[in-house]
């Protein structure tokens, strides 16, 4: 059954830009790696909660928006063996430096997932 990697992440509206540039060049190295399908989407109707929401998952400053993104894998297996892959390609390893990140990693939230039901 198919896997999934889940991501929440603050960007910064300035930074918009710049992030959908690191995604569309490192989602193309995880297409051609064997990747299902990339996808990133930005909120615009996420308010925040009374006690939880996306927005306070990330700690949401002034300015920013929410990114919520999944990648999908044909297994758990594959989905290692793409990601040892991806992170070793140069094309992606200058993004994989915090300093040349569009967004703050350490609010970002990720997780891989077991497709559970799939319609």
């Amino acid at each position: 059954m198919a896997y999934v990697d889940g991501f929440v992440i603050p960007v910064p509206e300035e930074k918009l830009e710049a992030y959908k540039k690191m995604s569309r060049e490192c989602g193309a190295v995880w297409k051609e790696f064997g990747a299902l399908e990339f996808r990133e989407t930005v909120a615009d109707d996420a308010p925040p909660g009374k006690l939880t929401s996306f927005p306070q998952s990330v700690m949401l400053e002034e300015g920013e928006r929410v990114v919520f993104s999944w990648i999908v894998y044909e297994s758990r297996a594959k989905r290692d063996e793409i990601n040892d892959k991806v992170m070793k390609d140069p094309r992606v390893a200058a993004y994989m430096d915090p300093a040349n990140m569009p967004f703050d990693a350490k609010r970002m939230i990720y997780g891989g997932f077991e497709m559970m039901i799939d319609l």
